[in-house]
């Protein structure tokens, strides 16, 4: 749940399958819907679920095709039945369309809602507190045609500050940053994931292996901020009550948390 790169790869390219797990990503998303052309889909599903059952599934999660297109129910049939425990749904609009969805799954897997919609924008407080879904993900190029918005970047700012504090209000994790198209310009990934780390996303989508590294590191905690982090908890324990000074900043019971959630998450990436 703390994923910061989820890696596509197309579902009728599994000769692809074994490089993306071998990438670094933290999660694979195999990808039923936009990656496979629609006369490709349903012999990706079925090679895919051939793959699956020989596959380790830790790390891996399947996007299937959008409620109400012609694969969608054969799609979630197909997931239902696999190793997998996560799942991708493109297009959330409702809280009611996950809980349809999920009804149809055992309760181990778990969903990312994908929110690419002005429906799953407006419905996003319901959405996120959906029991099923473990995560919520940002859609950006759909989203920008779905509402007619011209630009991914500060055309976009209100919409991520709403889907980072529904996810804090909901209890779930940080969510997940939409694709960087450029895939050869490091300086424009790396500033789109420094901009989606300050609005509070945890993740970043990616749709190729070289973009991983870069999105790893960039949500990781950088030297200052372990550094940093080191000091405060070394203080907070010479000084268990009150308020008390960090390089000559106050340093109060919020600082004190934020020092321990980069410890802690130092400590899982390690």
């Amino acid at each position: 749940m703390d994923a910061r790169s989820y890696l596509f790869v197309p579902g009728d390219r599994p000769e692809r399958f074994k490089k993306a797990l071998d990438s670094g990503a933290d999660a694979v998303v195999i990808d039923l819907e936009d990656a496979v052309a629609p006369a490709a889909k349903q012999a990706a599903r079925e090679g895919l679920q051939r793959w699956l059952s020989t596959a380790d599934p830790a790390r891996l999660m399947v996007r299937v095709n959008a409620v109400g297109t012609l694969w969608h129910v054969d799609d979630v049939d197909m997931v239902r039945a696999s190793g997998v425990s996560a799942m991708m749904l493109p297009k959330s609009d409702s809280a009611q369309q996950l809980a349809d969805v999920a009804a149809r799954l055992p309760s181990r897997i778990r969903i990312v809602a994908l929110i690419e919609t002005v429906a799953g924008v407006v419905a996003m407080r319901e959405i996120a507190g959906a029991p099923s879904v473990m995560r919520l993900a940002f859609g950006t190029v759909d989203f920008c045609g779905d509402a007619g918005i011209e630009g991914l970047g500060v055309e976009l700012d209100y919409v991520r500050s709403q889907m980072v504090i529904e996810s804090r209000y909901a209890g779930l994790p940080a969510p997940i940053d939409g694709v960087t198209l450029e895939l050869d310009d490091l300086a424009r990934l790396t500033g789109h994931v420094a901009t989606a780390r300050r609005f509070g996303f945890g993740g970043k989508l990616c749709i190729h292996p070289r973009q991983v590294e870069p999105v790893n590191r960039g949500f990781a905690p950088s030297e200052d901020d372990r550094s940093w982090a080191a000091r405060v908890l070394a203080a907070s324990r010479e000084h268990p009550e009150g308020a008390f000074a960090v390089d000559g900043k106050l340093v109060d019971r919020p600082v004190i948390e934020r020092a321990k959630r980069i410890a802690e998450f130092d400590a899982r990436i390690r």
